[in-house]
């Protein structure tokens, strides 16, 4: 299908598919409708201003388990979304208020104002830089496998993929289809699925050999279902021609919108330091490997 700028298939970029998406329009779905005022680009915006006068702010979010879904209570939870409180909170803007979408939606949304922020553990890369501001990272990922129980073909790197001829599956857009083509992998032979529960249904029906996504997605998929005949791999470091491809993810605010963008920063590097970003993201499946110091301008040029 075709992609909007900012969603190709391609090593730097990064899909949060829509695993309760249906269930989340149908919960949230009404709240994507209203657009917001024009922010002031003269001088950073004056959109903190406003949220903190209207005590909301309205977060644009693409529902996947860990980064961002509804809970078995019926509220919106995940990595994202749990941060975004506390930040807002912090930043006297009481009401957090997700407004989901599909991911290829997410920087369109943003930009035509049909929420405040992008709150989906999106992957900050150059493409996105040139259509939206990031705060620096709340964390970084690693990749690993759905494989079948006992990972009966040793499949622990792309490459293995390659010396095997195994069949390998991810999700639509997701960053690992580029990151298994540059490790030598046919695009054409690679099944593209919906999710990541999608990927471990087809695992465990021996329709593909290893499903490709983050660790943290890959493993909570594994472990949340209970599968008996799939296992999660460890993580790895994915390579693109030679080097090491960093994959981290922060929060997408408007160009004009830097006096919030800012704001927004300082109060994460205050939960960086105090330890308490991991606190908030750890009931998520995050750990200290997932922590970061990276920054947004880093991994804008890199």
């Amino acid at each position: 299908m075709a992609r909007p700028p900012g969603t190709e298939i391609g090593h730097r970029l990064r899909r949060r598919s829509l695993l309760t998406g249906a269930a989340a329009l149908g919960v949230w779905g009404a709240a994507g409708c209203s657009r917001l005022p024009d922010g002031d680009a003269r001088d950073g915006g004056n959109l903190l201003e406003r949220l903190r006068s209207q005590g909301t702010v309205r977060l644009g979010i693409a529902g996947e388990i860990p980064f961002g879904y509804i809970g078995k209570d019926g509220k919106f939870t995940g990595e994202a979304p749990e941060i975004a409180k506390v930040v807002f909170g912090r930043l006297g803007v009481g009401d957090v208020q997700p407004v989901p979408t599909e991911f290829a939606s997410l920087i369109p949304g943003l930009r035509s104002q049909q929420f405040d922020v992008v709150s989906a553990g999106m992957y900050i890369n150059p493409e996105r830089c040139r259509q939206v501001i990031f705060s620096d990272p709340d964390y970084r990922m690693k990749d690993a496998f759905i494989v079948a129980k006992g990972n009966p073909k040793k499949l622990h790197r792309y490459e293995d993929i390659v010396r095997t001829g195994a069949k390998l599956a991810s999700g639509t857009a997701y960053a690992e289809i580029g990151y298994a083509v540059n490790a030598g992998v046919k695009e054409s032979d690679i099944a593209v699925l919906p999710d990541q529960l999608a990927g471990l249904l087809a695992v465990e029906q021996g329709r593909v050999d290893a499903f490709a996504g983050t660790t943290v997605t890959v493993h909570n998929v594994v472990k949340q279902t209970g599968s008996r005949r799939a296992e999660a791999t460890e993580p790895f470091q994915p390579m693109v021609d030679g080097k090491p491809d960093i994959g981290a993810g922060g929060f997408a605010f408007r160009p004009e919108d830097t006096r919030l963008r800012d704001a927004f920063n300082r109060e994460l590097h205050r939960l960086k330091k105090s330890g308490e970003l991991l606190r908030i993201v750890r009931p998520f499946g995050f750990t200290e490997a997932e922590m970061t110091d990276l920054t947004a301008e880093e991994l804008c040029r890199k």
